[in-house]
């Protein structure tokens, strides 16, 4: 995978409301979709998907995700 920072406009030491962006790609460049993090949330974003229509998970339910399937 190639992951490139989409926009950090608005970003500090603490990821705020707005958040921040990450473009994925695969191996071969072509877009897979966008990873958006907030201070709540996670949410992809797949294909041209925009930003608010992805899929979401709480940070506390992703957290839990990742421990319960390692």
């Amino acid at each position: 995978m190639k992951v490139t920072i989409k926009d950090i406009s608005g970003i500090e030491m603490e990821v705020k409301n707005k958040g921040i962006e990450f473009e994925v790609h695969d191996t071969s460049g072509e877009h897979l979709g966008d990873l958006v993090l907030t201070g709540t949330k996670l949410e992809w974003c797949n294909g041209k998907t925009r930003k608010g229509n992805g899929v979401s998970v709480e940070w506390e339910k992703f957290i839990k995700y990742m421990m319960d399937n390692r």
